[in-house]
């Protein structure tokens, strides 16, 4: 009997020679291999080479929060050496350009903190209850229509929002509390609660959806209200959600730049009083994207401004890292504490009155070390509406809550409406084709924006064409080839922290890395690796999610016919993902058309009359030209608005045909 005949491998099989009827085989003797056919090198080969080509996408993300940690502590570390740790971080005077340079950033910080808590104290109340009311409260029709108008925040471009904070918000503040200029720490964080209200709405609508339903039903069956089921039981099932809610519209408003820099007044100086809501301020991020652009490459003042982004990325990641944590939780507590919720049944209206007590106690403590008069008039009013609700009946008091949520999705709406009737209605009569197609001209008072649009289209696909085979790889490689483990978490971790990273770093670092180091020059193609990096993390999240979502059965029926594992991917896997896929392109196209600051020192230019015939050539560019148009052009009013439509509508036509394709796919599948 020949020795192969026991199997179809090709291979000696010593178990083969143990059956009965069997010759055996002395043990001492080698196990004789029958060589492999050419096609089962080939398959092997090439499983091998997907499976490293695979591994090395994976592990980009690592590799681009290292390069971008390294190359802003390189640049960076000069300053603490020169200045000290603890002057540059606690120095009252931020003045690189005086005749005795002063690097203390301590009202930046502070600046930067004043704005987002205030940001946070509008976004907050009104994201949660946006949140509970889709999740909760809207019929199916209703939450049809208000879901996506909320995610529509999500899309507008920052550089948009700084432009109507600008024109419409800095005037309305100026007016209504007659002061010499609207551009104040007030007008920053009402522009960026705004900016944060998607992401604490989404993350925060996500959790409340998770809390079991039967939680709610034996809340209701023991007699407890709608409300009381509410405020009882769900809102502390998903507490954990919602504080990760919080912490990452936190991180959104730290790490925005383009809004923030047209109507905060960017004066370095520490508001007097402190709550002085109608005080300038500057940020960090407004800080690198004013000063970077005029600076001289290896001076003080860039390695300070490089020491400014290392601040403000120790920052911003402990927020995401913090943020992570406490998602990565939200499975283990919520459970525990709707359940305790619904023990307590209609006994536990006490708990908001508690809760009310302790966010007094904590506010008013705040108010004592801080002397910010605000938060003691806020926790006191926490303490009345908590009395005034334990003087009321559960009927009455659900009629009142109720009341207050369908306000907040009212006030969402109408500024969302405010927004987009004032762009549209004055950006209309400058839309020409002239205006589409012609260089501009008279700084951009006249001509049109051709070139601009032609320039974001580029940037856009190089940035898609480098990022969208890395993300997809990676994605792959986490989910099909690899178990969860020491280097999943490592991979992860590093998608999260690029994820995290504020856009204005990715345009540091593109400056310090692609334009200097590698001599690349202010180019198309420095800003299209620069967005490339930024909308990763987005690729990958989302690639992982829909591969996730594809069936294990489906994977092991064709792994039982015979099919390699990339053959099992390519063939069975990819196909059903391809619209999550999309999703993540979509996302990915319309932060990448309408972002600013990555491109700001890495790819653009103000005005160009004709089209780059390189990819080593700069470009212009829709948002920078109209934050150009918008901050230092005087008399250009109607092309302001003309450019800043184009770009809403730019990205909104994106994301309409990419939602179409998608829809297509998915019909195509289920066929």
């Amino acid at each position: 009997m020949p020795l192969h005949a026991e199997g179809e491998t090709g291979f000696y099989d010593p178990a083969a020679f143990t059956r009965p009827g069997v010759v055996r085989v002395p043990e001492d003797l080698p196990a004789p291999r029958i060589p492999l056919s050419l096609p089962v090198k080939v398959r092997r080969i090439r499983e091998g080479a997907a499976r490293t080509l695979l591994f090395c996408t994976a592990v980009s993300a690592v590799v681009a929060v290292f390069f971008i940690f390294l190359f802003l502590a390189m640049n960076g570390y000069p300053i603490f050496e020169q200045a000290g740790a603890w002057h540059f971080l606690a120095g009252d005077v931020w003045n690189p350009t005086g005749m005795t340079p002063s690097y203390g950033i301590f009202p930046l910080i502070a600046g930067t903190l004043l704005v987002t808590l205030g940001a946070m104290a509008l976004a907050v109340p009104f994201g949660i209850a946006v949140a509970v009311f889709i999740a909760e409260l809207a019929p199916p029709r209703v939450r049809a229509v208000v879901k996506p108008a909320v995610e529509l925040l999500a899309g507008i471009p920052s550089v948009v929002y700084g432009f109507f904070g600008l024109i419409i918000l800095t005037d309305w503040i100026r007016v209504s509390f007659d002061v010499a200029s609207g551009e104040t720490w007030l007008a920053g964080s009402i522009l960026l609660g705004i900016m944060a209200l998607p992401t604490i709405v989404s993350v925060s609508e996500d959790a409340i959806s998770a809390v079991a339903q039967t939680y709610r039903e034996g809340s209701l069956a023991l007699g407890a209200t709608h409300w009381q089921t509410i405020a009882g039981v769900v809102v502390p099932g998903a507490l954990s959600g919602i504080t990760a809610a919080i912490i990452l519209g936190m991180g959104r408003a730290i790490g925005e730049t383009m809004a923030v820099i047209m109507v905060t007044g960017n004066a370095g100086v520490l508001p007097d009083p402190l709550w002085n809501v109608l005080s300038p301020v500057r940020t960090l991020t407004g800080t690198l994207g004013i000063e970077m652009g005029e600076v001289a490459v290896g001076s003080s003042h860039y390695h300070a401004l490089f020491g400014v982004a290392v601040v403000l990325l120790a920052i911003t990641l402990g927020v995401n890292l913090l943020a992570r944590q406490i998602l990565a939780r939200v499975g283990e507590r919520h459970t525990a504490t709707a359940a305790c919720g619904v023990r307590r049944g209609r006994r536990n209206v006490a708990g908001p009155y508690a809760y009310a007590v302790a966010g007094t106690v904590a506010l008013i403590l705040l108010a004592a070390a801080t002397g910010v008069l605000v938060a003691a008039v806020v926790a006191v009013l926490l303490l009345v509406a908590a009395y005034v609700r334990r003087r009321i009946s559960p009927r009455t008091g659900q009629k009142i809550a109720f009341g207050l949520l369908y306000s907040a999705a009212g006030v969402v709406l109408f500024v969302l409406g405010v927004i987009l009737f004032d762009i549209v209605y004055n950006g209309i009569p400058a839309i020409s084709w002239e205006f589409l197609t012609a260089p501009p001209s008279n700084l951009g008072r006249a001509g049109g924006i051709g070139p601009a649009i032609v320039g974001t289209l580029y940037l856009v696909g190089g940035a898609i064409l480098f990022a969208l085979p890395v993300g997809i790889g990676a994605a792959i490689y986490l989910q099909e080839y690899i178990r969860e483990g020491r280097i999943t978490r490592i991979i992860r971790a590093g998608v999260d922290l690029l994820g995290g990273t504020p856009s204005i770093v990715f345009g540091l670092f593109g400056f310090a890395f692609l334009v200097l180091y590698l001599n690349l020059g202010v180019s198309l193609l420095a800003g299209q690796i620069t967005l490339g990096l930024m909308v990763l993390p987005t690729i990958i999240r989302t690639t992982e999610e829909a591969l996730r979502s594809v069936p294990g059965g489906i994977r092991e029926g064709s792994l039982a016919l015979g099919a390699t594992p990339w053959q099992t991917i390519r063939r069975v896997v990819l196909p059903p993902a391809v619209p999550g896929i999309l999703t993540g392109t979509i996302l990915s196209i319309g932060r990448a058309a309408g972002e600013t600051a990555p491109i700001l020192f890495t790819a653009v230019v103000f005005s160009q009359r004709f089209l780059p015939t390189s990819v080593m050539e700069p470009v212009m560019a829709l948002p920078y030209h109209l934050f150009i148009l918008a901050t230092s052009v005087p008399g250009a009013r109607e092309n302001q608005y003309g450019t800043a439509l184009v770009l809403l509508t730019l990205v909104a036509a994106v994301y309409l045909v990419a939602i179409v394709v998608r829809n297509r796919c998915q019909q195509s599948i289920r066929w």
